[in-house]
């Protein structure tokens, strides 16, 4: 091979490994996508809310902006900060989850009708941190257990513990979606670390043994599931929320009245710029736009599977398929909410609903699956660098260095 060949090839090697980056591409362009489309929507949907609150029209449009210029931010540092590293501030993180958890109950700031789940005057929601927060100190108290999982004293105790503690926490706010999601996000953490299915099920079982009566013990909850069965009946006998919802998914057929010109949101829709976003949504953009949302979702959650599937070890594995699933799982039930599927649960649309505490953390998790991802590329390319390829020469050979090109 003359010179010139090799000096083209090697350009070209040079060439393609710049332009190989170190992220999830498809990801990134999905969040840029939500996150810019969620701010549209939030203008579009937020004035009349926050004249109602006294304020400025645009108000809640100028603070979900610096939520999420904050959780870009936050998102930035995560994606450069190897996974490995929470392992040491994991126990202040999760002590510092609790104590706000049960700061929420002594400081009982309704914000807004969510019970009493906000702190610093509804700025703040705690469970929210909570369900990220428990995916990844379970991600890590898994792995480093797996060669134990199925002893009771070692593994299921601890386990039941740290779910149970949570669990009750939120409760008692009451957050019953939260509360339910932590518990599920348990289970399949368990599971997929290696845990015994017939563990699982029994969990599970004990889970809807306690669940569904507690559902009913707290009138939120009781109120809700009667008003989802009433409404598989007859959708005319639904509640106030779920038919106004249904009314603007309605109006806007399939493809929609157009960005703004949505009027449910000005006539007594409820929460219209954050639980109920996907319904104004629907009313703009039509069952078209909100086809593309469910996309959108679908390969954001793809990507992050994809992730975790190629991560270097099993925690990021576990990481990155605990916080896709959450929040693939948080879109899922708001969606399901807005057209009657399931009971209304209030829970956020990621990444488009106004609000500061699910905005943060979720574009913090969406930075850890990046590190993942960059941690799983960089262990890759590693392993193709030409460095590495001599070094196997070397030991094949058993010599003590590799020949130089065009010696003979």
């Amino acid at each position: 091979m003359g010179e010139g060949t090799y000096v083209r090839n090697k350009t070209r090697t040079n060439k393609n490994q710049t332009l190989r980056l170190p992220f999830d591409v498809p990801m990134l362009l999905v969040v840029v996508v939500l996150l810019v489309f969620g701010l549209l929507m939030v203008y579009s949907a937020s004035w009349d809310f926050s004249l109602l609150m006294g304020r400025e029209a645009t108000y809640l449009f100028g603070r979900q902006i610096l939520w999420v210029l904050l959780g870009i931010g936050t998102a930035v540092i995560a994606s450069f900060i190897n996974y490995h590293f929470y392992e040491r501030i994991l126990p202040f993180v999760g002590l510092g989850t609790l104590l706000s958890l049960f700061a929420v109950l002594i400081v009982n700031d309704p914000g807004g009708g969510k019970g009493t789940r906000m702190l610093l005057g509804g700025s703040i929601q705690p469970s929210e941190m909570a369900k990220a927060v428990i995916i990844i100190y379970l991600s890590f108290w898994l792995y480093n257990r797996k060669d134990s999982l199925n002893d009771v004293q070692i593994a299921y105790f601890p386990l039941i513990l740290i779910l149970g503690v949570t669990f009750s926490l939120i409760m008692l706010q009451p957050d019953l979606s939260a509360a339910i999601t932590v518990l599920m996000m348990g289970v399949l953490l368990f599971f997929l670390a290696g845990g015994d299915w017939k563990v699982i099920l029994l969990v599970v079982i004990l889970v809807l043994l306690v669940g569904i009566p507690l559902m009913y013990v707290y009138p939120t909850g009781r109120e809700r599931i009667t008003s989802y069965l009433t409404s598989l009946n007859n959708p005319l006998e639904s509640s106030y929320h779920i038919q106004r919802t249904l009314e603007a998914v309605v109006k806007g057929g399939w493809f929609g009245v157009g960005i703004g010109q949505a009027d449910t949101k000005f006539t007594g829709l409820p929460l219209a710029p954050t639980d109920s976003i996907f319904a104004v949504i629907a009313e703009e953009t039509g069952i078209m736009g909100g086809f593309i949302m469910v996309v959108l979702y679908t390969i954001l959650i793809w990507r992050g599977f994809k992730i975790a599937k190629n991560a270097p070890d099993q925690l990021g594995a576990l990481m990155a398929f605990g916080l896709t699933t959450w929040i693939g799982i948080e879109a899922l039930m708001n969606m399901a909410v807005i057209v009657g599927l399931i009971p209304f649960t209030g829970n956020a649309l990621p990444l488009i609903s106004a609000g500061g505490s699910n905005m943060v953390v979720t574009l913090t998790s969406i930075g850890i699956i990046m590190n993942i991802s960059r941690t799983s590329m960089m262990h890759k390319a590693s392993e193709r660098s030409p460095h590495s390829a001599v070094v196997d020469l070397r030991r094949r050979d058993g010599r003590g260095r590799v020949s130089r090109r065009n010696r003979s």
